[in-house]
């Protein structure tokens, strides 16, 4: 049986992104496994001075965490060790680099299924999936809108 140990989970802090956490905490507590949570991001500043790049830097950074701390204490609510990561760059590229210097065992992300066109340009996850040293689980989630619901018949009123 394959086990995993620790396990990186990648959130960009959409809803659709967070939607890979009920399969993780169960993975996680079948496996006994600690999660990562890492969020990558990119602060574009153009032309600035140092002391103005390095002040946005940071306040990204701090926002990062914020953003990951309530997630982390979420999971070690149910008994699963959780670290948070905030790295700036590339979002696949910090990924891979962070499997790699932290020897992860998985790496779970959500992939938001975009269609043709993002499979062309190429999206985080097909990068992440295509350079990662370690097996990726994609989780594809569809967003739905509300509207589409309040039309189902069978939103108000269950199947037949």
């Amino acid at each position: 049986m394959i086990m995993f140990k620790k396990i990186l989970v990648p959130l960009d802090g959409s809803p659709l992104a967070a939607k890979v956490l009920p399969l993780v905490t169960d993975l996680a507590k079948t496996q006994g496994a600690e999660v990562t949570l890492l969020h990558v991001y990119y602060t574009e500043i153009g032309e600035a001075t140092p002391g103005v790049i390095k002040e946005a830097v940071a306040q990204e950074a701090q926002r990062c965490e914020l953003f990951l701390a309530q997630t982390a204490k979420d999971l070690e609510a149910q008994s699963i060790k959780a670290t948070i990561a905030c790295v700036e760059g590339s979002p696949a590229r910090e990924i891979i680099g962070y499997a790699r210097k932290n020897n992860v065992d998985l790496i779970c992300m959500a992939t938001h299924g975009k269609g043709e066109v993002a499979w062309v340009l190429g999206s985080v996850a097909e990068k992440v999936v295509s350079h990662s040293p370690v097996p990726v689980l994609l989780v594809r989630v569809m967003e739905v809108s509300p509207l589409l619901l309040k039309e189902d018949p069978y939103f108000t009123r269950g199947l037949p």
